[in-house]
């Protein structure tokens, strides 16, 4: 799987990546287009940035799904765009940018991707400066997309882009195709209601922060095992009966007990 775009609906694109699996997006309007996390570093954000120009030349505002590094830490490379996130985007941002780095820079250097962990070294995430409570409305001329923030479960600062007019969700890490929900910063009790309000969007496409887009079948069944998980969380199942693997279940078990 190379780097590509997948045009989901009319003017909607999902691209996605050879690293982490990751997927973005891009909404066009008549006046403006929206970006859908900007990947990794400074590198990977300024190669998105030629991959949105080839498709269109309008003016871009900027989308940040939630403040893990490979959805966020190219943002840079779109500046001076407006940049919308979560109202606690930015903190987490502050709190925690540096030992992202950190992480994944010796993480890279271990697989012997200098060119990335270089390139990630040198990179400091923007910012947003659109703060997000609970819902935003943005016109892209003729087109609208709301940026919702339905409650916590990858994180607790997750955002979505609803395209209304295309049936269209980008959920971010909320939605996990292809590899187990990550839970290292979530809040497992509240996840399942957080996927739910995600559904109750009617949509008929929803693009994962990472894999394939998926049709609502798929987010229905994760939204079940997400529930199924949080019963084990709760005490409520044993963790035998979790259908995620050992290592998923257990970082949610931790994540419980904090």
């Amino acid at each position: 799987m190379g780097n590509a775009w997948i045009e989901v609906a009319d003017r909607v694109f999902a691209r996605r990546h050879t690293e982490l699996d990751l997927t973005t997006g891009l909404v066009v309007g008549e006046e403006s287009a929206l970006v859908v996390d900007t990947r990794g570093d400074h590198r990977q954000g300024a190669d998105l940035a030629e991959a949105v120009r080839a498709i269109t030349r309008l003016p871009v505002q900027v989308a940040i799904t939630h403040g893990h590094f490979d959805h966020c830490f190219g943002t840079s490379a779109f500046l001076p765009a407006p940049v919308w996130a979560h109202e606690r985007c930015p903190e987490f941002l502050t709190r925690t940018a540096a030992e992202q780095r950190r992480h994944w820079v010796e993480h890279y250097r271990e697989r012997g991707d200098t060119g990335t962990a270089e390139a990630l070294a040198t990179s400091t995430p923007a910012q947003p400066d659109h703060l997000v409570t609970g819902t935003a409305s943005l016109n892209l001329g003729g087109r609208e997309v709301h940026l919702h923030h339905f409650g916590p479960g990858h994180t607790d600062h997750d955002l979505v882009a609803e395209v209304p007019d295309a049936a269209v969700v980008f959920a971010g890490d909320l939605v996990e195709h292809g590899a187990p929900p990550d839970f290292e910063d979530a809040r497992p009790a509240h996840w399942p209601s957080t996927v739910d309000a995600v559904l109750a969007l009617h949509p008929t496409t929803v693009v994962p922060g990472h894999g394939d887009p998926v049709g609502p079948g798929f987010v229905h069944e994760q939204a079940a095992d997400l529930a199924r998980l949080a019963e084990v969380c709760a005490g409520l199942r044993p963790p035998a009966e979790s259908p995620f693997p050992d290592e998923t279940t257990q970082a949610a078990l931790d994540r419980s007990a904090q």
